[in-house]
């Protein structure tokens, strides 16, 4: 056919939408490199992920109070837990429905071999921030089923790991540098967190000691501009669903001082006791003849009848903490809700309810803290404590023993309550209990679940570089071998000073023997004996190897015990074939190398 150099209408078409996608293509490209370029540019991507954050927390706590009014027939302006009574079928059945749905979930999940979600700590620690947002919507759809039939569970977890999930997508559809991707993450937990307390540097301190790991110049700014449009955003759209207001309260003396932090050891000891007792929780309803689809509803029935006797173990308990802020309770009353609250969110995450226990251990402190003040009261000391900042200091010390982040809490009772006496007393025993954990435990709630999962973690310090860089990633794959029975003078004939560091002595099998330093090799004082003595007399590290899935710090502690230059790399545990040589100077180096790049990131510099 002749080309008439008329051009048909559907090729125009076609050219038109190629020169589209081309220019959207170098637009993409633009944007990435400017992302990338400089840190300044992280501000207006954050303010974008914490819009999104917070009209996300928004629609979930409204369709959690819906549910609550729905099933349980409470007013539309009453929180469920702070309802004076619920009806005992409902609260039986509820959580029992709500659970079977869940472990229908559950059992599905692993007859699919579908993997666990990963939480936002764990993907800011071992991923370097890449959350799957499938995952993330499961899992905050899973905890506002938990939530909305009653289960003792908090929604933050949901809050946080959708926010962080959308922010964790975009970034990675932005190609962001690990660092940035890491930081993004923290961005959407700080606006879902500030959206829920209408708290905004509590949102930006929760992100930095939790999500990031860090206090770092370079995401001070983004971090922060993404928690004041969450909060905004929340506000304007309905209110923060967790919002406190506390009215004016006095200063605080030297006698309350010491009193609170006693007060704050005490929350502290409870707070270990809580998290200890949580694996034997576990244990109980991971008996292999108990059927998982089954172990959230008899944990919904369990929680149920913990709520005939006081709904305020239902959902996260922020109408209960409201209600008894301000209004007096007998110290049996006191502590039967603490012990009841207590069971029933131990009970709801054993058995496989999804959700938190960030407002439930605020509640739960508030109460303690109430229990305290009630309790120095009643023995007639020469001073009082004020129960309100006594329920302000055990709230936020134990949110620090369970969720971790003392300078979280200690803003999020300066941003309730705008008085500095109170945060600065609420501070020293943040700080006190922080310790005290730390040091008698050495994990957060968070990190303790994953510790029973076989994770190492402490924090969302970024780790991942750490087990990515292993002993196969740096070793050399280039090995000299000798077999045991040559002579040393054969062996300087075939290796030449210089040429390598050491050789590896093998038997007739192939199989490892130990390592031939080449400087020994060639010490002058075997020069008479090079015929008579094998290279196996001189085999060092016989005993001592390293693996190839061995991560860098446990290579260097093996090197430091070993007190070598040099070790050879086995091909398993169980083998005693070497495939490569890793020297004590190149895994430091690289080590350094790494150290130096994540510094970097954390004070802001390009990396």
């Amino acid at each position: 056919m002749l080309d008439t150099g008329k051009t048909s209408p559907a090729r125009s078409q076609i050219r038109t939408i190629v020169g589209r996608r081309r220019a959207s293509n170098r637009g993409l490209t633009a944007l990435r490199a400017l992302l990338r370029s400089n840190e300044f540019y992280l501000i207006p991507l954050a303010l974008v992920i914490g819009v999104v954050a917070g009209a996300i927390v928004t629609l979930m706590s409204e369709i959690a109070q819906v549910a609550h009014v729905m099933i349980y027939g409470i007013p539309i302006d009453v929180r469920l837990s702070a309802n004076t009574y619920v009806n005992p079928i409902v609260a039986f059945v509820a959580p029992a429905i709500g659970g079977l749905s869940l472990g229908i979930m559950e059992w599905s999940r692993r007859r699919l071999k579908i993997s666990n979600a990963v939480d936002p700590i764990e993907a800011n620690a071992l991923r370097g921030g890449r959350l799957s947002l499938r995952d993330s919507v499961v899992v905050s759809g899973q905890t506002l089923i938990s939530n909305g039939c009653g289960a003792s569970v908090g929604l933050e977890a949901g809050y946080t790991q959708i926010g962080a999930g959308a922010a964790s997508l975009i970034g990675q559809f932005l190609n962001l540098r690990r660092n940035d991707l890491r930081l993004i993450v923290g961005c959407g937990a700080a606006a879902a967190i500030a959206a829920a307390f209408g708290a905004p540097i509590t949102g930006a301190f929760y992100a930095c000691e939790l999500i990031v790991g860090v206090y770092a110049v370079g995401s001070a700014a983004p971090i922060l501009a993404a928690s004041l449009a969450g909060a905004l955003t929340a506000q304007n759209l309905g209110g923060a669903p967790y919002s406190l207001e506390i009215a004016h309260v006095g200063s605080v003396g030297l006698e309350q001082y010491l009193a609170l932090v006693g007060l704050a050891l005490i929350v502290a000891i409870i707070g270990i006791l809580v998290m200890r007792s949580s694996s034997l929780f576990e244990r109980v309803f991971k008996q292999k003849w108990f059927p998982v689809w089954l172990r959230p509803v008899v944990g919904g029935v369990c929680v149920g009848g913990l709520a005939i006797v006081t709904p305020q173990v239902l959902a996260a308990g922020h109408g209960a903490m409201v209600l008894d802020l301000h209004r007096e309770m007998a110290i049996d009353i006191i502590v039967t809700v603490i012990a009841l609250k207590l069971i029933a969110c131990l009970v709801s995450l054993a058995s496989g309810f999804r959700g938190g226990l960030f407002f439930c251990s605020l509640f739960v402190g508030s109460l303690l803290g109430k229990f305290f003040a009630a309790v120095v009261a009643l023995l007639g000391f020469s001073f009082t404590v004020d129960p309100v900042v006594s329920m302000l200091t055990g709230m936020a010390t134990l949110g620090v023993a369970i969720v971790g982040g003392p300078l979280t809490m200690s803003f999020l009772v300066l941003e309730m309550t705008r008085s500095v006496d109170v945060t600065a007393v609420v501070l020293a025993g943040c700080i006190v209990t922080s310790i005290f954990v730390r040091f008698m435990f050495g994990h957060s709630f968070s990190t303790w679940r994953l510790h029973l999962r076989g994770e190492t973690i402490r924090s969302a310090n970024d780790v991942g570089w750490l087990r990515n860089l292993t002993v196969e990633r740096m070793m050399r794959t280039d090995v000299g071998k000798v077999p045991s029975t040559t002579t040393i003078a054969a062996c300087r004939r075939e290796f030449v000073l210089g040429s390598r560091q050491a050789v590896v002595v093998v038997n007739n099998n192939d199989d490892y023997c130990g390592l031939l330093l080449l400087p020994e090799l060639f010490s002058p004082e075997l020069d008479t004996i090079a015929d008579e003595i094998q290279v196996v007399e001189l085999a060092r590290y016989t005993d001592v190897a390293l693996l190839p899935e061995m991560n860098v710090k446990t290579a260097m502690k093996l090197f430091d015990d070993a007190e070598a230059e040099v070790l050879a790399v086995l091909e398993s545990a169980d083998s005693r074939k070497v495939i490569g040589l890793l020297s004590e100077t190149f895994a430091r180096r690289r080590y350094v190398e790494e150290i130096d790049q994540a510094t970097r990131g954390v004070l802001g510099a390009l990396s």
